[in-house]
């Protein structure tokens, strides 16, 4: 009992840590190849993937769920708690996740690293400002606003409309307030006046293109790639047009390269890049993994929210993209989480209620088709809260065993690595003895309209996509423009597999409005932006960062 009375950074701030070296060197990284930031966290060379090129690639798990509630999932506790397992079982694991942002952190989550006694370390650090990479794409991300509106000002030789420019400028916080705004007033001196607003950083294709780029110079390709307006005759105006992608490159040159810590138990972690799932495509740097399935023999990485997003991305875009081969699928459910999609509310989860679990435990069926239609083996993870009643985890247990699923009870939040053998055992066994015929759900040469609907019938489960008249238009100027053989990357609410938030289970007979299309040429994919999403979250009433204090010492307080 004493455990659960900790909080997640008490845990934290208790954990015996070995210097960043120490890690580097148990993963065979030289000296010259790690920057060391401070005692406990690090920057990797580029160099590692020239030196490792011939060297077999890892055996790569991805760790996704069902669609989140407030009552919480725990993926990235289960994907620390997996990770720390396999080390224990004597396996070369390598842990690959996303960078927190601010925005969630100090909004409506807290923490992003974990929980328990299955954390990445130094969670403080890697929570706030971390090795500075998110601050370098929200400067390159405004210096390109920037150049822009300069552009414009000293004579818009490129006859930009400035009605029609589509590249923003970011924070890396929630601020509503930012959503739209008017830029260039007082006067002609201070620029021209035009209609502007503001992105969260996490959803830049800045994040987006740096995410998917494989080295320094395909980074600055891609940069050049980005359309950051249409001028008066409807053309796109690419960054290259405007010459700054040299610039650009400049300040992303160290955030290209892939973080070294470590998690609770000592095994090590690679953390870079963290794209939001419901709004771009929600999955670490490939510089990341691939660095991470060189450097070990067992990877282990999350993509955000439920397989509906996250994974869908990580299975088309990203692994599309990097030629990346995923080994297994670990699909994480809570039975509060269940109970919620079930129809119980959040204030009486803590009592049980089979009926609930019953008609929840549909999301998680849903999940477990879409990643069967991947062609992928895949383990179920019931992420066990105290609250668990033993008739609730039978049930849960039973149905996965009738419907021929693998199932296991991780208890990694309490017990740390130990609590995830049973996990670990049942990935490894899929991993040795099923079959894998992983497989995207959609040719990239087909239509956009024909991905859009593929992704929503047999991703959603919906009817079909319907299509506002902004976006039919847009679908006609993209395939004109070239762009129709692109991934596409829904923008979508993880709350439910539609595009309702409050439709949770698993809903039928529905359609998803698809309202407006966005070009993002340098990441390599069309954005597809469905129902009310937004690309600039807001706080909630009480943010989370109320909890959060420095005591006199400097000690933080209240992160999660």
């Amino acid at each position: 009992m004493k455990k659960e009375l900790l909080s997640d950074i008490e845990i934290a701030q208790q954990a015996t840590l070995k210097p960043i070296y120490e890690i580097s060197e148990n993963l065979g990284i030289t000296e010259q190849e790690l920057e060391p930031y401070g005692h406990y966290k690090g920057k990797l060379s580029l160099d590692i993937m020239d030196r490792l090129r011939d060297t077999k690639d890892a055996h790569v798990i991805l760790v996704t769920s069902i669609n989140p509630t407030p009552a919480g999932e725990g993926k990235s506790t289960v994907t620390v708690g997996l990770g720390q397992a396999l080390h224990k079982l004597g396996k070369k694991s390598i842990i690959a996740m996303r960078e927190p942002s601010l925005g969630p952190t100090m909004g409506i989550k807290g923490g992003a690293t974990g929980g328990g006694y299955s954390q990445v370390v130094p969670m403080e650090d890697i929570n706030l400002h971390f090795t500075g990479d998110i601050h370098a794409i929200t400067t390159a991300n405004n210096a390109l606003a920037a150049f822009i509106d300069n552009h414009i000002q000293q004579g818009n030789k490129l006859k930009i409309d400035q009605r029609r420019i589509v590249w923003k400028r970011v924070v890396d916080l929630n601020d509503r307030a930012l959503r739209q705004v008017i830029v260039g007033l007082g006067g002609p001196l201070q620029g021209v006046p035009r209609e502007d607003g503001f992105d969260i950083t996490v959803a830049s294709e800045v994040m987006a293109v740096l995410c998917l780029s494989t080295s320094i110079m395909d980074l600055k390709n891609r940069l050049g790639r980005i359309v950051i307006a249409y001028n008066v005759d409807k053309a796109p105006v690419t960054v290259k047009e405007l010459g700054f992608e040299g610039a650009l490159t400049m300040l992303l040159k160290d955030a290209i390269k892939p973080n070294l810590v470590q998690t609770l138990e000592n095994t090590p972690a690679i953390i870079h890049g963290g794209p939001f799932a419901n709004i771009a495509h929600g999955c670490n740097s490939v510089i990341a993994t691939k660095m991470a399935a060189k450097l070990g023999d067992y990877v282990v990485t999350e993509a955000g929210f439920g397989a509906d997003l996250g994974a869908e991305k990580f299975l088309h875009i990203k692994c599309q993209s990097a030629g990346i081969e995923p080994s297994a699928v670990v699909i994480v459910a809570t039975i509060r989480a269940l109970k919620m999609h079930g129809g119980q509310a959040k204030s009486e989860l803590k009592n049980e209620n089979v009926a609930a679990l019953k008609n929840g435990v549909e999301n998680l069926e849903k999940h477990i088709e879409t990643i069967q239609s991947f062609g992928l083996p895949f383990v179920v993870a019931i992420n066990r809260f105290i609250t668990d009643s033993d008739d609730e985890v039978n049930l849960l247990l039973n149905w996965c065993k009738e419907k021929n699923v693998r199932v296991s009870l991780a208890e990694v939040w309490e017990k740390g690595g130990e609590g995830g053998i049973d996990l670990a055992e049942n990935v490894l066994s899929a991993i040795s003895s099923e079959l894998n015929e992983f497989r995207a759900l959609y040719n990239v040469n087909e239509s956009l309209e024909s991905k859009i609907n593929t992704i929503v019938q047999k991703v959603y489960g919906a009817k079909g996509a319907e299509f506002s008249a902004t976006a039919r238009k847009q679908l006609e100027q993209f395939e004109q423009l070239g762009w129709g053989n692109l991934p596409i990357c829904m923008a979508k609410t993880q709350y439910s597999l539609s595009d309702d938030p409050s439709k949770l289970g698993r809903p039928t007979d529905f359609t998803v409005t698809i309202r407006e299309l966005k070009a993002s040429i340098g990441a390599g994919f069309i954005v597809a932006l469905t129902g009310a999403v937004m690309t600039m979250p807001g706080l909630p009433k009480e943010p989370a960062a109320l909890n959060m204090d420095v005591t006199e010492d400097g000690k933080i307080t209240g992160l999660f």
